[in-house]
């Protein structure tokens, strides 16, 4: 006699329910895209509202950090794709102020291979003394030239009564100042650090 076999225990196993898996994937998506976009958006919080900066820093100059731009120190420029070294004269471009002149483009020639990215520059409020003038047309062809609004330099939050010299990033923005005491290699290390952290300019 053979063995009787029920037809209902011979029908397929049922397949288990695809839901919880779909929202595992999808859960790891979410997490993976975390991971990628939230440091970023972190990052820019931290630099618009200023929170958990930290104390210590690696710039030697004076770091502005607040959408300042060039033109609310009264300079007169056009667009400018590049980083620059500006040098800003609210009186007499006197002997401080043409040694700033002189380290800014010292500094733009000691990046070497990246001195295409960057510019200097001098922007005056008085007229410059005719020798100087001269000076500047022999020996620094390269060296663009701004005129300064004295009275929305003073106004300005960064204005300070001297000569001084700023790295301006690509799109105008301020971001270090550095006065007439300076050492042109610390600028030079900050404008590297700089290079090798932005993707722009």
């Amino acid at each position: 006699m053979g063995l009787g076999m029920n037809p209902a225990t011979l029908s397929e196993p049922t397949a288990e329910p695809s839901t919880p898996r779909r929202g595992r994937g999808r859960l790891q998506l979410i997490m993976l895209l975390l991971l990628v976009i939230g440091p970023m958006i972190l990052a820019s919080a931290m630099y618009h509202w200023r929170f958990w900066v930290p104390e210590g820093r690696n710039f030697h100059g004076t770091l502005i950090g607040d959408g300042q731009t060039r033109a609310d120190l009264g300079v007169q420029a056009g667009d400018e794709a590049r980083w620059q070294l500006l040098v800003v004269a609210p009186a007499d471009c006197a002997a401080e102020c043409r040694e700033l002149v002189y380290m800014a483009r010292q500094i733009q020639i000691g990046l070497g291979r990246e001195a295409g990215r960057a510019t200097h520059a001098l922007s005056a409020a008085s007229p410059l003394a005719a020798d100087y003038e001269d000076l500047l047309r022999r020996d620094y062809p390269q060296l663009q030239r701004y005129p300064l609004d004295l009275g929305a330099y003073r106004q300005a939050r960064d204005s300070v009564p001297a000569a001084h010299l700023w790295i301006i990033d690509p799109h105008g923005n301020l971001v270090l100042r550095y006065d007439t005491k300076v050492k042109g290699k610390a600028i030079l290390n900050d404008l590297r650090l700089l290079l090798k952290l932005s993707n722009i300019g």
